[in-house]
């Protein structure tokens, strides 16, 4: 192939033999698109070195000390602060970070990363909240591209995570404490079924409600603080009202709030309500929450990628603590 000659789209859906919007779909809505035929475009891409456009402005700038991060970016404001504790120590490094944003793996009908680009252009990959489908770990693997699980269950790769279990036993039992035994819980709906963190947290906490005699009526929402307004009807307008809500996370816990005001009700008088994650959303409302240290969670997944680069095959299980931060509305 001519130097300087840049792979194009054509050229992979030739190679793969597929169309086109095959080749796009399985690029960017991998789940469309069967294992066959996302494992044969797949194989075309790296085969070929092909670089989607709106990434190779970034990868134009030659050097070293480039990774990858990955995560639903758009979806929550908290991987964006991931990135922000990651993204810091690497310009202490001087380490270039290239961001690919990726779906909800809460939106996504298969809730794993089943597509990623993988060029020699990434000394190292970090991904948060997303589970690497195993086709894809093996291609990572056999690129010997270092990668880092942030948030996320890998088989093959070093984690950084926090304990959701244990998190969701923290929030009960703080409610627990409280005298509270009949209490809502506001779960993020997810569109496939699998352990998300969302599910090992609501799990925990119905382990520590169970125990007290206490029992969780469950109530789903979409990630949005509105959606959540109108989903904390089903849990405010029961006729046997719980006495606290837990939401799976800050934004939804602030769509309770409301939901509770609307209908005249204080927090926590008539009804307590806590949260999950500490972002700025919970200083303004007051919400008491679990704290994630989630800029630390970047740092440490840089600093655990960085040891891989230097040579280290030792895969590696970081738990970070959570802790609980008592305001107003308990």
């Amino acid at each position: 192939m001519a130097a300087g000659h840049r792979v194009t789209i054509y050229e992979v859906a030739d190679r793969a033999q597929v169309s086109i919007s095959t080749v796009s779909n399985v690029l960017n809505k991998p789940d469309r698109v069967s294992r066959a035929t996302r494992e044969r475009v797949l194989a075309a891409v790296d085969e070929l070195g092909f670089v989607p456009k709106v990434q190779a402005v970034s990868l134009a700038r030659q050097g070293t000390g480039r990774i990858g991060v990955m995560a639903p970016f758009t979806s929550y404001g908290s991987y964006l602060r991931r990135l922000s504790g990651l993204l810091t120590a690497a310009t202490e490094l001087e380490i270039d970070v290239l961001v690919f944003d990726h779906e909800s793996a809460a939106l996504a009908s298969s809730p794993v990363l089943a597509s990623m680009p993988v060029h020699g252009r990434l000394d190292g990959l970090v991904v948060m909240g997303l589970r690497i489908e195993d086709a894809i770990a093996d291609r990572l693997r056999q690129r010997r591209l270092p990668t880092v699980a942030v948030d996320a269950d890998s088989a093959l790769f070093s984690r950084v995570v926090i304990d959701d279990r244990a998190g969701g036993r923290t929030a009960a039992e703080h409610l627990r404490d409280r005298g509270h035994r009949h209490v809502g819980y506001l779960l993020e709906r997810q569109v496939s079924d699998y352990e998300s963190q969302a599910i090992k947290r609501l799990a925990g906490f119905r382990e520590v409600i169970a125990a007290a005699g206490g029992s969780v009526t469950v109530a789903r929402s979409d990630n949005s603080v509105d959606n959540a307004r109108r989903a904390a009807a089903e849990l405010l307008d029961a006729a046997d009202r719980p006495t606290a809500i837990m939401a799976h996370h800050d934004a939804l816990a602030v769509g309770v709030l409301l939901a509770a005001r609307d209908r005249g009700l204080r927090a926590p008088q008539d009804v307590a309500v806590m949260g999950f994650d500490d972002g700025d959303m919970a200083v303004a409302a007051d919400l008491t929450t679990v704290r994630q240290p989630f800029e630390e969670s970047g740092s440490t997944a840089l600093s655990v990628l960085l040891g891989h680069l230097g040579g280290s095959e030792l895969r590696s299980t970081t738990v970070l603590d959570v802790s609980l931060v008592q305001r107003s509305t308990t």
